[in-house]
């Protein structure tokens, strides 16, 4: 018994249709030429035959195959999925495909999936956490794949490098604390060393000491809640107990505060002040009501996908000279101060 046939070509199309195989292509091809009839006949033998176009196969041939890597670790923390969701919904909007590699948070790790990114011919790769190698970055740029990094602070070739006002952030906190006459103030951080995470601990100690206030950092594990707790715990045994703590991020926070409470028996914001930051949808929970900053998360997706779109586009317009080394973008973004209960004097 002969095999059916699995796959259907836009050959066979095109032999059913009575026309060239390069009408069928133009049939499937926004915006080109093809006149009713022909694109009639076309349709109804691919409705017959079940054909649909192959659009990686599409991509390869005009070296673009769609694909955008998203580089991404602690996927189950609610900042992180909000912001992978917003990304590939708008790469999606845009005809893009999203391949997603979970990483840990060390550069080494970013740096292999950014060479398994290559591997799979993408089109440009999204990194949301650790900072890839300059030397991979620059094969990236070498193979035609843009990159685009957010809340790094690096500017690599060819790139989009997308920050928050950290310093901004750090000054409107501190003001906050002192309004609420707070003295003796803490930073409470993770280990992960994100160039983000640190640029809030930078900010945040120049503001605290231009202040006038003692400043106590801590650092532990992961950025997770349950770091939120052994921070609390470390911070809150001192001898000099601080008054007001800025957390690095809501999750965090969120650990951090129901220690203060439930071990520690501190009421908020009347014993402790704190402030957290991503403005996450437990923040608004009225159980924690949290004071934070809340990240443009929506810009930034359909910014910087806008800016992959613009770039492929000027590409074709005006295909840049062999070995030309396209220069990178840094955007600055602001975040909004959230006031809610947990600073005095709101």
């Amino acid at each position: 018994m002969a095999m059916e046939k699995a796959v259907v070509s836009a050959k066979d199309v095109a032999e059913m249709a009575g026309v060239s195989r390069s009408a069928v292509s133009r049939t499937f091809t926004p915006g080109a030429s093809v006149s009713a009839a022909t694109r009639k006949r076309v349709m109804q033998a691919a409705e017959v035959l079940g054909y649909h176009v192959n659009h990686l196969a599409r991509g390869l041939v005009r070296n673009r195959s769609g694909i955008v890597c998203l580089i991404v670790s602690e996927l189950a923390t609610p900042y992180r999925a909000s912001l992978v969701r917003l990304v590939t919904q708008h790469l999606q909007e845009a005809g893009k495909i999203a391949m997603l590699i979970n990483t840990d948070r060390s550069d080494d790790s970013v740096s292999q999936a950014l060479q398994q990114a290559i591997n799979y011919r993408a089109d440009a790769s999204f990194v949301l956490s650790g900072m890839p190698e300059s030397a991979i970055a620059r094969l990236c740029h070498k193979h035609g794949q843009r990159l685009v990094l957010i809340n790094r602070n690096d500017v690599m070739p060819g790139s989009l490098s997308i920050n928050l006002d950290n310093e901004e952030a750090a000054n409107r906190v501190v003001m906050a604390f002192v309004r609420a006459g707070c003295q003796h103030v803490a930073f409470a951080n993770s280990l992960a060393g994100t160039p983000s995470l640190m640029a809030r601990e930078r900010g945040f100690m120049q503001a605290a000491e231009a202040a006038g206030l003692q400043v106590s950092v801590e650092r532990f594990g992961t950025t997770s809640y349950e770091s939120g707790q052994i921070l609390a715990h470390r911070l809150l045994t001192r001898r000099h107990r601080p008054d007001a703590v800025f957390c690095v991020t809501d999750l965090l926070a969120c650990g951090f505060m129901d220690e203060a409470r439930h071990r520690f028996s501190l009421r908020i914001p009347e014993d402790l002040c704190v402030a957290g930051y991503d403005d996450i949808p437990q923040a608004a929970w009225s159980s924690y009501h949290l004071t934070t900053f809340t990240q443009p998360v929506d810009r930034f997706a359909r910014d910087a996908v806008a800016w992959l779109v613009a770039e492929e586009q000027r590409e074709d317009s005006q295909p840049p000279a062999l070995d030309q080394e396209m220069p990178g973008e840094t955007r600055m973004y602001h975040a909004d101060f959230i006031w809610r209960g947990t600073i005095r004097g709101g």
